[in-house]
């Protein structure tokens, strides 16, 4: 199989357009114009089947980068600049039935993705993939759960969406070891009451969860349509980030989040985690406010909300940029909640 990033390469090609009934798509996108959905989220994937020998990708030039594999196979990124609106994902493949992944990797709140539909060969159709009964799984999140800096070689490197990739991040490990649907509502530097040094412009999660895209107020999200199996939320690391934070306020931020989301998704199985980056004080204040819920919850009769703190990160697994998560440390993330959500299968 020959995989490749330039349109002209391709055999005489169609368009499948994005409004296609068997492309099938996961997380939240705005589908206001059905044949130009809109994403923003990491995480967000479009998957078909297809015949034939070759695929490739339109995308609103900006759109930012993607993982994309063919049969689970020659998985690689590619990136749609200012000037790219198609890029090959392969070419040479034998005659048949095939399976395109396409995986949205990179924070697009300034520039959304837009996606415009697949081109295959011109002999070619796109299959009947059947329905996804697969668990839904979501997570909520900052930096950590974006996969911010994790292709970063060490520390001192800063964020750039080149070197940030959610695609080895714990929450997109545990969405493919579990074979799970994968939903994400993730913000680098966003807070449960305040954002990152204390910030509030843009708003802090609870404030946009409600919004199909944040920072985008023109669409609210159709939660009774989507309603999570599991519900993952981490949230903290910037609550806390620098001077000024304030534990109680965090807490009562957090609590009523929880119970908005509940609220949503009375039978959700919710997980409130802490994550790996705070240490010391912080990480005893947070945890303590983040049991404070939980026992709250549960003595008000709520059985279906839970509680797990991450191993803090120590540095001997390396660091991605400005100090976040390493791939390495993503995987350790992610085997170490894995078994206690094989727990919450069952």
């Amino acid at each position: 199989m020959l995989l490749c990033a330039a349109i002209n390469v391709m055999p005489q090609t169609k368009h499948v357009e994005a409004d296609n009934e068997n492309i099938r798509y996961e997380g939240r996108i705005n589908f206001t114009d059905a044949k130009a959905p809109t994403m923003g989220y990491p995480g967000t994937t479009i998957t078909a089947c297809f015949t034939g020998t070759s695929v490739a990708m339109k995308m609103k030039p900006g759109s930012g980068y993607f993982m994309v594999s063919v049969d689970d196979k020659d998985l690689h990124k590619i990136h749609f600049g200012e000037t790219d609106s198609v890029l090959t994902i392969a070419t040479g493949l034998p005659q048949g039935r095939h399976t395109v992944k396409a995986m949205l990797v990179t924070e697009q709140y300034e520039q959304h993705a837009v996606f415009n539909g697949f081109l295959i060969d011109d002999d070619a159709e796109l299959l009947d993939m059947g329905k996804d009964n697969r668990t839904l799984i979501e997570f909520i999140g900052d930096s950590m759960t974006c996969g911010y800096g994790t292709e970063a070689s060490d520390w001192s490197i800063h964020y750039d969406p080149s070197n940030s990739n959610f695609f080895y991040t714990y929450a997109a490990i545990i969405a493919r070891e579990l074979n799970l649907r994968l939903t994400v509502v993730a913000r680098s530097g966003i807070g449960a009451y305040r954002n990152y040094n204390g910030k509030y412009d843009g708003g802090i999660m609870p404030q946009w969860y409600d919004y199909t895209l944040i920072y985008d107020k023109s669409q609210l999200w159709n939660s009774a349509g989507n309603i999570p199996d599991i519900l993952c939320i981490d949230l903290g690391t910037n609550d806390f980030s620098t001077t000024g934070w304030d534990a109680e306020l965090y807490r009562q931020g957090y609590e009523k989040f929880v119970r908005h989301l509940r609220s949503l998704y009375p039978d959700t199985k919710i997980v409130i985690l802490s994550g790996c980056m705070l240490n010391g004080e912080q990480l005893e204040l947070q945890n303590a406010a983040l049991d404070k819920i939980y026992n709250t919850l549960k003595a008000e009769g709520d059985n279906s909300v839970y509680r797990f703190d991450f191993t803090p990160q120590n540095g001997s697994l390396g660091y991605g940029a400005d100090y976040h998560p390493s791939k390495a440390q993503h995987r350790k993330m992610a085997n170490e909640l894995i078994p206690f959500l094989r727990t919450l299968q069952k």
